[in-house]
């Protein structure tokens, strides 16, 4: 990959982070907050927040669905179109071996996408009416701190000195992926 393409995708990227945050920060302050003004959340996210408001959120909602939509399900979008070409790739490879040895090494990378874009999901791109507290605070949860925090186990649980250093330390054999 040429490096201006990478420094014009990471620009992208804080871009439309920046330009997300501020729409949204703006439309909410808009809104006019009265109560306890209790978050019952890990932290200050935006359903949660439009929860505590004393008006009408529906135009928040609203944008705040299409933002989600611009920042999730396009990059969502990318990398499935992606797997798509793998696997096309893969299909093609001649040897078993090789085939299962190429999708072995997509599977953990699947794994930490599906934990992650399934709880962004969840969290952001559902109808406003359902809302369930204890059930956003654990998709929060798993996308916030889980998803990170297993994304390198996964990543070096694959590695056959990691392997080998777990087996020495707990003194068994542990299987997680035949090659």
């Amino acid at each position: 990959m040429h490096p201006t393409f990478c420094i014009r995708m990471a620009a992208a990227s804080w871009f439309a982070g920046i330009v997300d945050s501020v729409v949204n920060t703006v439309y909410t302050l808009q809104l006019p907050f009265c109560g306890a003004n209790v978050v019952d959340h890990f932290f200050c996210e935006m359903p949660t927040l439009l929860e505590l408001a004393c008006a009408d959120t529906s135009l928040n909602k609203t944008v705040l669905f299409f933002c989600a939509l611009v920042i999730v399900v396009f990059p969502f979008y990318v990398i499935l179109i992606t797997y798509v070409n793998i696997i096309s790739s893969i299909i093609k490879i001649r040897t078993t071996t090789g085939r299962r040895k190429a999708f072995s090494t997509c599977a953990s990378h699947v794994i930490v996408v599906a934990l992650f874009y399934g709880t962004v999901f969840f969290i952001y791109l559902r109808p406003g009416r359902i809302h369930v507290s204890s059930y956003d605070i654990m998709a929060t949860l798993f996308y916030s701190v889980i998803t990170p925090m297993l994304n390198p186990l996964i990543y070096t649980l694959r590695n056959k000195d990691v392997k080998l250093a777990l087996k020495e330390t707990t003194g068994k054999k542990i299987v997680l992926w035949r090659k």
